[in-house]
């Protein structure tokens, strides 16, 4: 049966999910939601997720949200991108949790208000505080991958790579240079050659309304 991701293009917790269907060569399709225009807090979408959020993933009779547990769903089912010992399960959890609190969550609030509002309503103090914090994860993030291949130190990559490189690939500026962080860089030039990976707008469709 296809697997059915509700997500777009733009949502880098979206991305993870779609990167995993990819990866695994999982049978799967998009139903694009138009989140700039507020379908994910529509009530038909609420019938979905009540958490007014994407991605969601329907698989068989199984309907999953926040991409921390559909991707631990699917590694499980697939054994793809899955931790090789309780030691390396316990450490794809805890930078799962360190990314959604402290990574994607930065980069993704930042990326939103520099790039998805009007120009006259971003908060530049916000937005300095934000990246602050931003800078602060990434260092640590650059650091641990001065010692190890993979975030959770295993022989190959896991979900754990997944959640937390999925905002790094997006082009929009949110206060992330690539080549100012070389550990980083290298780590993701390591997912970007495994076999299946795609750019996020190559995997799904920008939503966004173009200007003019």
């Amino acid at each position: 049966m296809t697997i059915k991701l509700y997500g777009f293009g733009e949502s880098g917790h979206s991305y993870k999910v779609a990167l995993f269907l990819e990866l695994a060569g999982l049978d799967w399709e998009l139903e694009s939601v138009d989140f700039f225009n507020g379908e994910a807090r529509s009530p038909a979408f609420k019938e979905i997720n009540p958490m007014g959020e994407c991605p969601v993933l329907i698989d068989g009779d199984l309907t999953l949200t926040q991409s921390g547990v559909i991707l631990d769903h699917l590694s499980k089912k697939t054994g793809k991108l899955a931790p090789a010992d309780e030691k390396e399960a316990r450490e794809v959890l805890r930078w799962t949790l360190w990314d959604n609190h402290k990574l994607s969550s930065q980069a993704g609030t930042a990326r939103f208000l520099m790039n998805f509002l009007p120009e006259d309503k971003r908060p530049q103090e916000v937005i300095a505080f934000i990246q602050g914090r931003l800078k602060a994860a990434l260092t640590i993030l650059d650091a641990e991958l001065a010692t190890r291949q993979w975030i959770a130190g295993g022989n190959g990559p896991t979900t754990a790579d997944l959640s937390c490189c999925s905002y790094l690939f997006y082009p929009e500026p949110f206060g992330f240079t690539r080549s100012d962080w070389p550990n980083i860089n290298r780590w993701l030039s390591d997912i970007e050659s495994l076999s299946g990976w795609k750019h996020p707008y190559d995997v799904m469709p920008p939503a966004f309304p173009a200007a003019g």
